[in-house]
């Protein structure tokens, strides 16, 4: 054995050690199994309410956006409204999870590696198989939920061999400043000025001038700061006291939001908001954050009622039907997200068919590329049918596939799916 090799090994060793301090071993008692049992209730609850969003885009007859509050309806604004909660809670809870696994105890340099490849494996799916599914366009040049996160996690590579307190540190520094990015603008970076795109913007950028562009949805800041908040998020469910931590923390984020908005503090451009002569629009006004790129005060919406929703569910039974099947959701989310695009495009393009609708457009682009064709779409009360036959659907196979993964634990290839 080599000097290099004994210096390599032990400087792994106490890297590992250093670590090891801060990290909570959860007990494998059936009380312990039920408090982590809340975020797989909460990631699932989550997926059920992205179907909503999803449909809804897929099936609208609405030629204007949801939080468009000049022709909006109370009905159409909090359809979106209410999905907003999703994306902050995958983000979240994929940082959670990380956490946990090194809890369950998976070495440092196991999760690591697991992170960083998960992530680029989310970021090619995101380009290839899911854009396909969202417009039948491929590659599709598109920086999405899935592309976001997982450049999310391979920088959650790095982050996590640091202490626990430089984690928390990072994401509460990138979640609290990210609105100052703002000022910064892209064209300031000359011929990179699409790499700050990615880092916070929003738009489209070209990786070839006028020939090959790329649109970004979803940039990395601050996502990647509420991945970090998620990892320390993880070491607060092995305290005995968990749920009383958490739930203040949720309080507290929901309570500062709620006196920044009312107030006009720390607000960004688009955010501002006036009594208006009904409460309905009022309300909405003054729930309207900007979410592209997320603004402080949209993280603080959603993630202050969301920790809330955790510590909640830690009281739930497990033992319930309900909050099996929803479990059920929250075990495979990636399958699922995968997998209920392209039913939901499949849907829509056969009722298409079916009312003598245009289908076609569906197939060339859709509603990502391209105008809504007129005529086509349907009312709320048919999305909402058409979102639970599709949350239906999705139910059996995705305790099928569940189940294949349970019954094939070293299948390694299956913790990408």
């Amino acid at each position: 054995m080599t000097t290099q090799t004994v210096e390599n090994g032990t400087w792994l060793r106490d890297a590992e050690r250093t670590h090891a301090a801060a990290v909570w071993q959860l007990s494998r008692s059936a009380a312990d199994r039920s408090r982590l049992a809340c975020v797989d209730l909460l990631r699932g609850a989550a997926m059920i309410l992205m179907a909503l969003d999803h449909t809804r885009d897929f099936f609208t007859d609405s030629r204007f956006a949801p939080e468009d509050l000049a022709r909006t309806t109370g009905a159409l604004f909090f359809t979106r409204w209410i999905t907003h909660f999703c994306a902050p809670i995958f983000f979240l809870l994929a940082g959670t999870g990380a956490y946990l696994a090194l809890s369950r105890g998976k070495s440092l340099p196991e999760v690591s590696k697991f992170l960083w490849t998960r992530g680029l494996w989310l970021v090619f799916l995101d380009m290839t198989v899911v854009g396909f599914g969202w417009t039948s366009i491929f590659p599709f040049l598109f920086g999405g939920v899935l592309w976001s996160l997982g450049w999310s996690m391979v920088a959650m590579a790095a982050l996590i061999r640091l202490p626990l307190r430089l984690i928390g540190t990072f994401g509460a520094a990138v979640v609290l400043t990210s609105d100052l990015l703002d000022r910064v603008n892209p064209a300031f970076f000359g011929k990179f000025a699409g790499l700050w795109v990615i880092v916070h913007g929003h738009g489209v950028f070209w990786i070839e001038p006028n020939k090959i562009p790329f649109f970004v949805l979803w940039p990395l800041v601050p996502w990647v700061g509420v991945m970090a908040l998620g990892y320390v998020l993880g070491s607060l469910l092995g305290r005995s006291d968990w749920r009383r931590i958490i739930f203040g923390i949720g309080a507290a984020m929901t309570a500062t939001f709620f006196f920044l908005r009312f107030f006009h503090l720390f607000g960004v451009a688009g955010e501002q908001w006036q009594v208006q002569p009904s409460a309905t629009v009022t309300i909405m006004w003054f729930l309207d954050m900007r979410k592209y790129p997320a603004s402080l005060r949209f993280l603080l919406m959603t993630l202050g009622p969301s920790l809330m929703t955790l510590a909640w569910l830690g009281k739930i039974s497990t033992k319930h039907r309900l909050t099996k099947i929803v479990a059920v959701f929250g075990q495979v989310p990636l399958f699922y997200y995968v997998i209920h695009i392209y039913v939901i495009r499949t849907l829509a393009v056969y009722t298409a068919m079916l009312f003598k609708q245009k289908a076609a457009w569906l197939l060339y682009g859709g509603f990502m590329v391209q105008p809504r064709p007129v005529g086509y779409g349907h009312s709320l009360p048919f999305i909402y049918g058409m979102w639970f036959a599709v949350v239906l659907f999705m139910y059996p196979l995705c305790k099928g596939f569940l189940k294949i993964k349970q019954q094939h634990p070293n299948w390694w290839w299956l913790r990408y799916l």
